[in-house]
């Protein structure tokens, strides 16, 4: 295939460089085409049908090898045919000629341009799948862009061979029919700036641009529809009411008050949200007392799980409620009632599109905001509520020490709990269906992070399912099952990590009928507008990625799209969405990984710096882990970052960097890192980049040149 495509561009170039070599291109100027009128008119009425076909193949040549000269083909066709024979000439061949053009680009370029730039083609081959046609449209009828331009850049996108066609045809008929006529008139034309005149250009272009309108207006006329059986209020109370006080609602809410709106938060559980109170800040606080106390046992001043670690259990839960208490004033009523939002503590109810209802009050404004967040999902396995589970939302509740603890689930949050509750003394059996740990990242990373669990004296069963929950008296067990073969696991404590579901009942949701994705989070456009343009949803009732940095980049574009979007809107980006595990080596990565890379049939290399080669990550005794890069092939452009260490979430964020501004391994390369920091395996990874695209060739030539420096 490569072979066939490298003769095929070979054959291309040669026939379109002896096409200037040969000074061909004389033939096809409107000079020569004047002075041969006659000539080739007589040959035309000798032989009709031959001309007929030689015309027609020698324009869809040119078309399709995207020589110069089409426009004076057109101009002969109307001076040879006239206007009606001419018009379906000029226009088959020019169609037929651009689909030729269309499937040699994507033949030759199609692939090596995906390869190259990966996911920024998503949201062209989006908009193609979604306007395709009209942008097409406006492109052929407006002659101010180059058509061959046009059929080599549509072969690069997703768009249908046949809907690339017959767009063509018709989107062309229009210029076709200009230049046409033109030529039957050949010898009153002087140049060909002087067919098109600034009008006709205008109206050309206006011409093409009117399916666009009108599809704009019929979208409009759409979006109206669904407020039919609403009375939309005469005035407001205030521009923006936000539902929800967690992570999404406190920016929406934030962003809208700086810039000098009404804005109404409503909040029915606790301000902060899931983060302040279930998850990141208590996570977070308990694995970093967890991993002191890692710490202190490497150094023999205790151990883990002796007759103390009730008490170490207690000292570490009281620092989750201190981490939340120290930070629960950034997120309290009290600061965001001081920076201008009106707060509501109380459970909202849509009751219209512009209407909501909390503890008997009804509130109106122009726009809201979904911000909901979410819940633990519970699996439903048979037994479970009768033997009793706790939730990550639940799990800070305790006092003791668990002895026992079975951990469902075995993706981030699972594993973090693990790690961290073996390390301040439990027995823990973590139980995952799949194969490994974390399936998200690629197998090297899964392996990595489930060795360490187990060296913390996590007992990690892959490939289990759960089958049923038994009590017998105070004894409780899960039954889990692997190639048949059944296992009863006894638990003092269970934890259900599997997973997170969108909080979508009890606000109204089902009574004004907004749509659900598959995934049972509410739909929403790329301006996070819901099937009601005013209504917007943002954060973990919205997003695939449950991340409070994901759910404030929401919050932000949905705020502004609500307050501007009459003016300007905001799409959003989820190019470039990093993340990390704070398991212990930490886990973090950016753009895409090896398996992702495979799966999209990317082409890429890998360079990969252990960080035991890394002076600061040996003087810390934290030398397990990696960092890996994938790049296009040949290029420093970053693709993907994994890296797998101490403070892996830290050193993630110039990668990220990086990567939103288009800057390479290169760039790291040439930054100044301070020496000793884990911050400088970046750039030594950087430097293993770079020795492996040394050219010999170059090297060679160095050292002949420092070798006659000597003599």
């Amino acid at each position: 295939m490569r072979r066939a495509k490298i003769f095929l561009l070979l054959g291309l170039c040669a026939v379109f460089a002896a096409f200037f070599l040969f000074d061909l291109d004389r033939y096809f100027n409107l000079e020569f085409l004047k002075s041969a009128q006659r000539s080739f008119q007589a040959y035309y009425h000798t032989y009709p049908a031959r001309t007929i076909v030689i015309y027609f193949v020698i324009y869809m040549v040119m078309v399709a090898l995207s020589v110069p000269g089409a426009a004076v083909m057109t101009l002969a066709g109307g001076a040879l045919f006239g206007l009606p024979l001419g018009v379906v000439l000029v226009s088959f061949a020019s169609s037929i000629g651009a689909l030729f053009a269309f499937w040699v680009s994507r033949y030759l370029l199609r692939d090596w341009v995906r390869n190259r730039f990966g996911k920024n083609l998503e949201t062209v081959d989006a908009g193609m799948r979604k306007d395709g046609p009209f942008y097409l449209f406006v492109l052929r009828l407006a002659p101010v862009f180059p058509f061959f331009l046009i059929n080599l850049t549509m072969g690069l996108t997703s768009i249908r061979a046949w809907t690339f066609y017959w767009v063509s045809q018709v989107g062309m008929l229009a210029g076709t029919v200009v230049y046409v006529n033109a030529g039957t008139q050949l010898g009153r034309i002087d140049s060909l700036r002087g067919i098109l005149s600034a009008n006709l250009l205008g109206a050309l272009v206006l011409l093409g641009l009117f399916p666009l309108a009108v599809r704009k207006l019929l979208q409009r006329f759409r979006s109206q529809q669904v407020y039919k059986k609403w009375r939309k209020p005469g005035t407001f109370d205030r521009n923006l009411i936000v539902i929800g006080g967690g992570s999404a609602g406190l920016v929406a809410a934030y962003t809208a008050a700086a810039a000098r709106a009404k804005v109404t938060l409503i909040e029915g559980r606790k301000m902060g949200g899931d983060c302040l109170n279930y998850g990141c800040v208590p996570s977070k606080s308990l694995i970093h007392s967890s991993r002191l106390l890692k710490q202190a046992a490497k150094t023999g001043n205790l151990t883990i799980g002796g007759k103390d670690a009730d008490s170490q259990f207690k000292a570490a839960m009281a620092h989750v409620r201190r981490a939340i208490h120290t930070i629960e004033p950034h997120d309290s009523a009290e600061r965001y009632t001081k920076l201008g939002v009106d707060v509501i503590l109380g459970h909202a109810n849509l009751i219209s599109p512009w209407e909501v209802e909390v503890g008997g009050r009804r509130l109106t404004a122009r726009s809201i905001i979904l911000a909901t967040g979410a819940e633990p999902f519970v699996p439903p396995i048979p037994g479970l509520h009768d033997a009793g589970f706790y939730t990550s939302d639940t799990i800070w509740s305790l006092s003791e020490l668990p002895k026992r603890l079975v951990i469902l689930g075995g993706g981030p949050l699972g594993c973090e709990l693990a790690q961290a509750f073996a390390r301040l003394g439990s027995q823990v059996t973590q139980v995952e269906r799949g194969e490994r740990l974390m399936a998200r990242e690629d197998p090297d990373v899964s392996q990595l992070v489930a060795a360490s669990m187990k060296n913390d004296g996590v007992n990690v069963l892959t490939g289990h399912q759960a089958l049923r929950c038994e009590r017998d008296g105070d004894a409780r067990r899960l039954v889990v099952e692997q190639g048949g073969v059944e296992q009863a696991v006894e638990f003092d404590v269970l934890l259900c990590a599997v997973g997170r579901a969108a909080r979508i009942s009890g606000f109204g949701l089902e009574e004004l009928g907004i749509p659900l994705t598959p995934r049972k989070t509410i739909q929403v456009n790329e301006y996070l507008q819901t099937i009601y343009p005013n209504i917007y949803a943002c954060g973990d009732a919205a997003s695939q990625y449950q991340f409070t940095h994901t759910a404030a980049d929401q919050a932000w574009h949905a705020c502004m799209n609500a307050l501007f979007g009459g003016i300007w809107k905001f799409r959003t980006d989820y190019a470039l969405v990093p993340w990390a595990t704070f398991t212990d080596p930490e886990v973090a990565r950016a753009g895409l990984s090896e398996a992702e890379a495979k799966e999209q049939g990317i082409a890429f290399e890998v360079t990969r710096f252990d960080l035991r080669e890394l002076d600061r990550a040996v003087t810390d005794e934290t030398v397990t882990g990696f960092i890996k890069v994938l790049t296009a092939p040949g290029k420093d452009r970053i693709l993907g970052v994994t890296i797998v260490g101490e403070h892996a979430g830290d050193l993630i964020a110039e990668y990220v960097l990086a990567m939103k501004n288009g800057l390479g391994l290169n760039k790291i390369l040439q930054t100044m890192h301070i020496y000793p920091t884990l911050a400088e395996a970046n750039k030594l990874v950087a430097g293993e980049w770079r020795r492996a695209h040394l050219s010999q060739r170059l090297l060679g030539w160095a050292a002949r040149y420092h070798d006659r420096r000597r003599r």
